[in-house]
């Protein structure tokens, strides 16, 4: 018989009863609702609302259930619903009357909120955990990639020299933010909601602080009908692990391209490559291109999240059930995507001689001819249209801008001379950006010492 069939004069349909149930994926939250029990409970007794030695036999019980479900000895029921309901019938039937005063001064709704949010607290922990570990291996291969020179790009077509180091420092800063919002939104998903109740919190002296200090909640709900009826933290959470795999996704891009025989920059590992079933010299980047397909998948999550709350009365309605499957798969996907990314990137091979191949075609130098104009006192605009017109120049030969004489130079402007080729070599285009944040050498040094005192603090 179900916990709340008092006032039914029948079963359930069977096929009713499998649409209700969530017991197939909120059984992962077991940990949290026993936690969460077992300091609702020390609570009820110590507030002498039932009495101590109920309480302490109830708190026992639920710990022995607890080591019962790690060892795989307990089978939930589909019949029972969720991970709440088996929980309280296991502990109903091993000490009966008793069992049955755990509920006193709490409902599903508060009591699924706060798994809920304890769930998500260990998951945002978790995933903090893989972008650290994501954010090392970029400051390791930037510290040996100071000096890789290559081209950096715009309209993906060849802009101006910077180092592979700088490159990979982006996408660190990118997964810097992503930490930073994780830790703001863990702010507002650390509030704990037990005691809301139904909608209407209790008539029973409930002593909320002590249930959340035990539980290491930052503060409770300030509104028992907030407390259960929205899910603003996990929508948020689910834009904060969409953004990451929007960054991930980015990132991915430009394996898969580089990774190309067009671009030859990097060479994949065997271990997070596959092949083809037809064309035995093939060597597809499917790690790269899974994470940046999975990224549609948590996208998905997130308006699925957005849609089931954006008609919802206040307070809780059944829709919201929906709310655990979404992140739930957000979550999963987006660890499985860090874990695999994070060790396809130690492990890829780079052809340093290809990027600084690319790196010299396409006129990437052409802005620091410009620049060294500048210095000469042309106004930029005017240097603008010289070096543009001794580009056009070089496309017609085939030559490079280095590759033109002084004499060649000197025909398109009488402010060049021979110091000109110092000014316009790649290591010189580089490392003369050396404002903080830019390309050259002592600035991307300084990005790494940043990145891991960032690190470290993220770690304590």
């Amino acid at each position: 018989m179900k916990l709340w069939a008092g006032r039914f004069k029948k079963e359930t349909d069977s096929l009713m009863d499998d649409f209700n149930a969530s017991i197939r994926f909120d059984s992962r939250m077991y940990r949290q609702d026993i936690l969460g029990s077992a300091a609702h409970v020390r609570m009820l007794g110590e507030c002498g609302i039932i009495s101590s030695a109920d309480a302490q036999l109830i708190r026992k019980t639920l710990f022995e259930i607890l080591d019962d479900i790690e060892k795989g000895k307990i089978e939930f029921d589909v019949a029972a619903e969720d991970i709440h309901m088996n929980i309280e019938n296991i502990l109903i039937d091993r000490i009966g009357q008793v069992g049955k005063k755990l509920h006193t001064g709490r409902s599903r709704n508060d009591q699924v909120a706060l798994d809920f949010r304890m769930y998500l607290r260990d998951e945002i922990k978790a995933i903090k955990n893989l972008l650290i570990d994501l954010g090392s291996i970029l400051l390791k291969l930037s510290e040996k990639n100071i000096d890789t020179i290559m081209p950096g790009y715009t309209h993906l077509q060849r802009a101006q020299p910077i180092t592979l180091a700088h490159h990979l420092i982006a996408y660190f800063q990118m997964f810097r933010r992503d930490m930073e919002r994780l830790d703001d939104c863990y702010k507002r998903v650390n509030i704990m909601p037990l005691g809301s109740g139904a909608l209407a919190s209790t008539t029973h002296p409930i002593n909320r602080m002590m249930v959340a200090e035990e539980l290491g909640f930052d503060r409770i709900t300030e509104n028992s009908l907030d407390g259960v009826s929205d899910r603003d933290f996990a929508i948020e959470l689910a834009s904060c692990l969409s953004i990451i795999m929007v960054h991930l996704s980015r990132f991915s891009e430009e394996i898969i391209l580089w990774s190309t025989l067009e671009f030859g920059f990097i060479e994949l590992d065997d271990a997070y490559s596959t092949g083809s079933s037809i064309m035995p010299q093939k060597k597809n980047p499917d790690a790269a291109e899974l994470v940046r397909g999975k990224s549609g998948r948590v996208f998905g999550s997130l308006m699925s999240l957005l849609t089931v709350m954006k008609g919802l009365p206040l307070a809780y309605n059944k829709d919201m059930q929906e709310d655990k499957e979404a992140l739930f798969d957000a979550v999963d996907t987006v660890k499985g995507c860090l874990m695999v990314f994070t060790r396809m990137l130690d492990t890829m091979k780079i052809n340093k001689c290809c990027m600084l191949r690319a790196a010299k075609g396409g006129f990437t130098n052409a802005t620091d001819l410009a620049d060294y104009l500048v210095k000469k006192g042309v106004p930029f605009r005017d240097c603008h249209e010289i070096v543009g017109k001794m580009v056009a120049y070089c496309i017609e030969k085939k030559i490079a801008l280095e590759d033109l004489t002084l004499e060649e130079m000197q025909s398109f402007s009488g402010h060049i001379s021979k110091d000109v080729y110092d000014e316009i070599s790649l290591d010189a285009c580089v490392n003369g950006r050396k404002v903080p944040g830019g390309p050259a050498a002592e600035s991307v040094l300084a990005s790494i010492e940043s990145g891991k005192a960032f690190l470290d603090e993220q770690k304590q």
